[in-house]
């Protein structure tokens, strides 16, 4: 498993993780925003009119209405990334790095309204009558380079497979492994229920929903997503309530370190602004998937006749996601105060490091010196070696353990339920679990910072609620994860149709529920790695696109435009248009 995290590490380096995507990503929001006069402040109001069916026709073509793709597309993107991946992005680069995640959202408003009416104005209507869309048909028609000789070049078709086959990846990267990952964790910790059990139960559920394609799908989800939203904002808001005298200092601390970093406090080790800009961005495309390509398979089937209106839909989605539902999980997180608190848990293989030399977060040197080796720069020395292990405790001089990017403290190591003598094998400072066959029942555990679900855990049982809190979360984990997984399964669908024909997504969906089941007792800290990668490689194909047919994009809206004053004389149109 270690092997497999630090190859995921070295190639996500290269891709989501490197300063150059994150440029591209938030580069493209900015521009169309500019570009087409700042479309999510402006279209607003009008998207809402659009959402509650004012201009709906009885001849639109489509298999949903626009608030059921509203609600699919939201319950492909309201999942792990609102509750875990708020909580990640707080640990790894502290509260700056929810402000960057917010802005990444305002701009991702435009990236969501421009390739959604894209791919809503160039989508497929199969022979069965059903409605099939996304980035790879908009590629397909639009991205063909003609020579002078009047030669085509069919470089559209070629891009557009690219990005079916990272929608496949992703379908899984994003919306199956890392979902089922964060419930089964959740449910272990709240309920003591087996990993296997809660991923054996929700794959069959799984298998039932998706059999059943978009109409079912769609059915599904407009009911699931306003309720585990409900369920999921009443329990942030008591969190938040409870905590009422942090509030002021928790917003100023998201945005007094957005141009500077978060300074560090308690246990958390500071994060410089590079990284935290990083993460904040990376995060918030997770949350949101604004500019992934992921939407508009999931707006391609809604009932509308004018590309535009189903975009301007799209417009919802990242201001709910991630401007309201975010900020709250983000309010949660910081309110509280367990963001930066060490806690008694059981540690992840991937998470942990051994380090040679005696360091303390007590001493600003060892800060900034720790700081850096978790922005992978650094000098410092791992540990390789044997690590001498007596009646749990870890006997050998001058080594420090380090857990979810904080230095553990009150460490112990177990056999089963027996404390372990004896030596572990430590390699580069990585604990080497797989040799003497201690891999499946030698345990660290300790006090260290948590991440990802089980901090946002600890956060709503520091309220009124108690430990009421936890079932809040998991609850609301097992709703939004859930759903998530089931958007996902249609936009792999799709994109299996695009490149193999309808008949082999029948296989797709067996291969998606059976790893569904596999990844609820899969190491956490793989799955988040394996996201990261398969998010980048299918963002990047559909950015350029966008950016190629930037034309095409606003005449298509200039002409909607048109033709809406001359249907609808009577209504508002924004100003400037």
């Amino acid at each position: 498993m270690q092997k497999i995290n630090e190859f995921l590490l070295f190639l996500n380096n290269y891709l989501g993780g490197h300063q150059w995507f994150v440029f591209f990503l938030l580069g493209t929001g900015i521009f169309f925003t500019l570009y087409l006069g700042l479309p999510q402040f402006r279209y607003f109001r009008h998207a809402i009119r659009i959402v509650k069916g004012k201009y709906d026709r009885a001849e639109d073509v489509g298999d949903t209405s626009h608030f059921q793709a509203l609600t699919t597309a939201l319950s492909g993107t309201v999942g792990t990334g609102n509750i875990a991946g708020v909580a990640l992005a707080i640990h790894l680069g502290g509260p700056a790095a929810l402000f960057w995640m917010l802005v990444t959202a305002l701009f991702g408003m435009t990236t969501k309204f421009v390739e959604v009416t894209i791919s809503h104005k160039y989508r497929d209507i199969l022979p069965d009558g059903s409605i099939s869309g996304g980035p790879m048909y908009y590629m397909k028609k639009r991205m063909n380079i003609t020579t002078r000789r009047g030669k085509i070049i069919r470089t559209g078709a070629v891009l557009g497979g690219f990005f079916a086959f990272a929608a496949i990846l992703s379908s899984f990267g994003t919306g199956n492994l890392p979902q089922i990952n964060s419930i089964s964790d959740s449910m272990f910790s709240s309920f003591g229920i087996k990993h296997a059990v809660t991923g054996g139960v929700l794959a069959l559920l799984l298998g039932l929903v998706i059999i059943g394609g978009i109409k079912r799908i769609a059915k599904v989800t407009s009911t699931l997503v306003p309720m585990m939203a409900l369920i999921y904002l009443v329990g942030a808001i008591l969190v938040i309530a409870t905590n009422y005298q942090n509030i002021l200092p928790s917003l100023g601390s998201i945005f007094s370190d957005a141009f500077s970093g978060s300074a560090a406090i308690g246990g958390f080790l500071g994060a410089g602004f590079a990284f935290t800009f990083n993460k904040g961005v990376n995060r918030g495309l997770f949350s949101n998937e604004a500019g992934q390509g992921s939407a508009p398979i999931a707006h391609s089937a809604a009932r509308a006749q004018e590309p535009v209106s189903e975009g301007m839909v799209a417009i919802l989605e990242p201001f709910i996601d991630t401007i309201i539902i975010c900020t709250l999980t983000g309010l949660v997180l910081l309110s509280s105060g367990v963001w930066n608190e060490k806690i008694e848990n059981r540690f992840e293989q991937a998470d942990l490091q051994v380090l040679d030399g005696n360091y303390s977060d007590k001493c600003q040197e060892d800060r900034r010196l720790l700081s850096r080796v978790l922005s992978n720069d650094t000098s410092l020395v791992m540990f390789t070696g044997n690590l001498q292990i007596s009646d749990g405790t870890v006997v050998t001089p001058g080594v420090t353990i380090i857990h979810a990017e904080s230095i553990a403290e009150d460490v112990v190591v177990t056999k089963g339920s027996e404390k372990y003598t004896g030596p572990v094998p430590v390699k580069a400072g990585n604990v080497q679990f797989g040799e003497m066959d201690l891999e499946d029942n030698l345990y660290f555990t300790g006090r260290s910072l948590l991440h990802s679900a089980p901090l946002t855990t600890e956060a709503f049982k520091r309220s009124i609620l108690g430990d009421w809190g936890q079932y809040i979360v998991s609850i609301g984990l097992l709703l939004f994860a859930f759903s998530t997984a089931i958007s996902w399964s249609y936009y792999g669908g799709r994109a299996v149709t695009y490149l193999f024909g309808t008949r082999y997504v029948i296989i797709y969906r067996l291969i998606y529920v059976a790893g569904f089941f596999v990844a609820s007792f899969t190491d956490t800290t793989i799955v988040w790695n394996l996201s990261y990668i398969t998010i980048a490689i299918m963002t990047i194909p559909n950015l350029f696109g966008l950016l190629v047919l930037r034309r095409d994009i606003k005449r298509t809206i200039r002409d909607y435009w048109k033709d809406f004053r001359k249907e609808w004389p009577e209504e508002p149109v924004p100003l400037g248009e």
